[in-house]
């Protein structure tokens, strides 16, 4: 039996329960004034119960205090698209200087200081950065300086730090004459960082997933399992069956078990198909890329680019090739593979170093390489019971329409021929192929396509979205031309790492058994 959720709430206030759950998963941290006055008090009157919930549910952690919200995820697989979270005032994201710079501004600050200047922050951390090879730090260069202030408006804009006296500006005009004065919030800085392990000690980035101990029982397994699907559909705009394991998989498909649990704890809407199932959001409100919309020229191009690739789908004389979609750990086995590539290990510990466990070594072995026919992993028969249903067995891999780069090519070329380059604003409009990898990568992290070699694969939520059209000549304050949908339904929900939404669905059919 799933846990129920928002049992103790009273019908009247379950809106305002739902509202607060929302708030939680989509903010990495709350407090008086982020993300806006009157959040914490909102959230603040339903701690225990969403507390309670978020754990029994979705096995997180939440850390409440009368100062500040904190939601303690539990990472099963890394996600590449998590990176809104990391975004400077511009909206751009953090690169690698940024990140490591934050890292060595919270190592720098001492228990024992309320507050500390800018100069006397850059000066403790500038020996330890010109340590690290291909970091380094120099007041002289643009580049170093601009991180730096970018990284103090992340940390001042979560109330670790509060400016008392001086301007950023004046030190970035004058590093030797100009300076600031920060409060320093060591409340706020301990919640920021929480990794599962000490970073120091990790000899692979598989050391910042969960790892909690599950008893063998199967009642044990089985709620496991169901928190981990819980986490995934939470997580990401959608999640196919073919993708996940065989008994997260069965989880998401029982009627009335995780994923209605997680939808009167969201108050979201549950779309199932035949391929997977999402949390559908008629709002907008639970993502950080809203889709489809009047987004940018990215957003804009990636909900006509879907309407072309539905046009060649749906044309009897085009028949697209199938391919076999690659399993997502093996994904996550390449991504881990790029990291740990990177990993510094000149001060790792030997003797305190985390390692895999032997049998996530044999997991990570076994993802790489086809089923032998009879194996558990191919659905036979358990070493002690029975075989897994056919529903929840691992299956064949989902065979998915391709499209050439050559095809998406000519679509674009399309598109800038229908409504013109200058529709598509200043900064794509002689730019066709990077709009093209820009909108790609955008429906690849809304889990609509796969990029694979020479092409990508339409993913089945994709069909959700084969009605949108270019509404002409409607056009805004902007002067950008906007998309009509017909049959809007709203935006599948997913919450980012550490908040902020992470991925979005949008509006159209999710292609279900017996769909063309």
């Amino acid at each position: 039996m799933p846990p129920q959720p928002a049992a103790a709430v009273q019908l009247s206030d379950l809106g305002s329960y739902q509202s607060a759950v929302r708030l939680v998963l989509t903010h990495d941290l709350i407090t008086a004034t982020r993300p806006r006055p009157g959040t914490l008090e909102a959230v603040l009157r339903w701690a225990d119960q969403l507390a309670k919930d978020l754990r029994d549910v979705l096995g997180y952690t939440l850390i409440a205090t009368t100062r500040q919200v904190r939601l303690i995820r539990r990472l099963d697989a890394l996600d590449p698209t998590q990176t809104t979270i990391f975004t400077a005032k511009s909206g751009r994201p953090f690169d690698r200087r940024r990140l490591a710079y934050l890292c060595l501004f919270l190592a720098s600050f001492s228990r024992s200081r309320v507050e500390i200047s800018l100069a006397d922050l850059v000066r403790a951390f500038t020996p330890t950065a010109n340590a690290i090879d291909g970091l380094g730090f120099d007041p002289v260069v643009g580049a170093h300086k601009a991180a730096v202030v970018d990284v103090l408006d992340w940390l001042a804009d979560r109330g670790a730090l509060r400016l008392s006296d001086g301007s950023v500006e004046a030190w970035t005009a004058d590093t030797d004459r100009g300076d600031a004065l920060y409060d320093v919030d060591h409340d706020i800085c301990a919640v920021l960082f929480r990794p599962a392990r000490p970073v120091q000690h990790l000899t692979s980035a598989a050391g910042l997933l969960d790892a909690t101990f599950t008893s063998a029982r199967r009642a044990a397994q089985r709620e496991a399992a169901a928190q981990r699907a819980a986490r995934a559909l939470a997580e990401h705009p959608v999640v196919y069956y073919a993708q996940v394991e065989p008994e997260v998989a069965e989880a998401l498909r029982q009627p009335g078990g995780v994923a209605e649990s997680l939808a009167r704890l969201t108050g979201l809407a549950v779309e199932r198909r035949a391929e997977g199932v999402l949390l559908a959001d008629a709002g907008g409100r639970f993502t950080d890329r809203p889709f489809p919309g009047r987004g940018g020229a990215v957003n804009r191009a990636a909900g006509l680019l879907l309407a072309k690739i539905a046009d060649v789908l749906e044309d009897p004389d085009q028949r697209p090739s199938l391919l076999p979609l690659p399993p997502e750990a093996a994904d996550q086995r390449d991504l881990l593979e790029r990291i740990d590539a990177a990993l510094p290990l000149a001060g790792v510990v030997t003797e305190l170093a985390w390692t895999a466990p032997a049998e996530e070594v044999a997991d990570f072995e076994r993802m790489r390489r086809p089923a032998e026919p009879g194996s558990p992993d191919a659905g036979g028969a358990e070493p002690d019971g029975p075989g897994v249903p056919g529903s929840a067995a691992a299956a064949e891999p989902a065979m998915l329409p391709f499209i050439a780069d050559s095809e998406l090519r000519g679509m674009i070329a399309d598109l800038y021929d229908e409504v013109g380059a200058a529709s598509f604003t200043v900064s794509w409009q002689h730019d066709p192929r990077g709009l093209l990898s820009a909108a790609v990568a955008f429906l690849a992290d809304l889990r609509l396509l796969r990029p694979v070699p020479g092409g990508a694969l339409v993913l089945p939520a994709a069909a959700r979205y084969r009605n949108i059209k270019l509404a002409l000549p409607v056009r805004h304050a902007e002067g950008q031309l906007a998309l009509d949908l017909f049959g809007a339904t709203g935006d599948a929900g997913g919450t980012g790492d550490t908040g902020g939404t992470g991925d979005t669905g949008g509006a159209g059919d999710f292609r279900s058994d017996g769909d063309g």
